[in-house]
């Protein structure tokens, strides 16, 4: 083996060094999943499901649009508040190498689902087989710094996030009359054809060291101001069909995980129960600040639930106010009270535990 130069030498000086201060100051975070949690991966791709224009990220602390599907933070940004971390770089970002490595990475991709299908029509997106090879790639890359032993304890160690399954109901089954994949499942029989796909790749995701990870269900997909403008009845009711998807959906994904922990032997998995989470604001805005949750805050038509968030959609001036940003994301205001009870929430939004108890679990092993 040839002798390590001096450069060498410094760079692994530097990322123990870095190792060491993560192992005080909190742990690293991984994402995986679609618009939800994409921190800007999409803006290095050539696909349509981009959020890299104004207003988006009109919010955010440089006030300037990053990729992510929000007016300002998002869910994977205030748990990285939580975890005492920078917010995570996308994996595609040319500046995720050295020191920042160790923070994590974020693979999520606008667009995607549980199904290879799911999102044809944005054509270059990361799917999820594919953001678990990068998620591969990342620990050789991380291993070349720090070493095989190390990277596998900053992996068992790290916080996971993973948050898919929406698309494959609004950007697949649903997405037009007569999809494909309506004409090949009736409505239950796709639903267990996901949760069946979703709990393969939960299950490599472990062979891949993850040891916390936080599954997010869907949230009420009927409820949503795009929904509510294409197929909501008179008067802003949810669609109930899309609603139909989603209470199906969520007690299955459940169930899955109580079987994959009694699998591994472990409560790896936590279930994040988000459709309860935006019910809460669906049935009661007003009780969480919002003057309204049928609205979104950027967009046109019915409820500004048509089309793309532009900078010549209609903009609100009060995005707190609001508890949908776009025609389909959660408001930043809203993304943080969703983290809120990820932290302190009961059985009934956190299941088997919440990240507070992780958290007083992991600091005494």
């Amino acid at each position: 083996m040839a002798p390590r130069s001096f450069l060498d030498v410094l760079v692994l000086v530097l990322a123990l060094a870095a190792l060491s201060h993560r192992a005080k100051a909190g742990r690293s975070f991984f994402v995986f999943g679609d618009s939800l949690v994409d921190n800007g991966n999409n803006n290095y791709l050539a696909t349509t499901a981009r959020a890299d224009s104004y207003p988006y990220g009109i919010d955010f602390p440089t006030h300037r649009p990053t990729g992510r599907f929000s007016n300002g933070l998002n869910i994977p940004d205030y748990l990285s508040k939580q975890l005492g971390s920078e917010f995570l770089l996308p994996y595609l970002s040319p500046e995720l190498n050295g020191r920042r490595l160790l923070d994590g990475a974020n693979f999520a991709s606008a667009g995607i689902g549980i199904l290879n299908d799911t999102g044809i029509q944005f054509i270059n997106i990361i799917r999820m087989f594919r953001q678990l090879e990068y998620f591969e790639e990342y620990q050789k890359r991380v291993a070349a710094l720090i070493g095989a032993q190390k990277t596998t304890q900053l992996v068992n160690g790290a916080l996971v996030l993973v948050t898919v399954g929406g698309n494959d109901f609004v950007n697949n089954y649903y997405l037009v009359p007569f999809s494909a994949r309506s004409r090949q499942y009736a409505l239950p029989d796709y639903v267990k054809v996901l949760i069946v796909e979703y709990r393969k790749l939960l299950l490599r995701l472990h062979e891949l060291g993850a040891r916390r990870v936080l599954v997010t269900g869907t949230g009420p997909l009927g409820c949503v101001p795009a929904e509510l403008a294409m197929r909501g009845s008179s008067g802003g009711q949810c669609s109930a069909e899309l609603q139909r998807a989603a209470a199906l959906y969520n007690p299955q994904l459940l169930q899955m995980i109580k079987g994959l922990n009694a699998q591994v032997g472990s409560n790896v998995f936590v279930a994040v129960n988000t459709q309860q989470m935006h019910n809460d604001f669906v049935s009661n805005p007003q009780a969480f600040g919002f003057e309204t949750s049928k609205v979104a805050c950027c967009g046109q038509g019915p409820y500004n639930g048509l089309g793309l968030c532009t900078g010549a959609s209609n903009l609100c001036s009060n995005r707190d106010a609001y508890a949908f940003w776009d025609a389909f994301h959660p408001s930043q205001k809203a993304n943080g009270m969703i983290v809120k009870q990820m932290l302190s929430g009961s059985t009934k939004y956190m299941y088997p535990m919440n990240l507070t108890t992780i958290f007083e679990l992991d600091s005494r092993a």
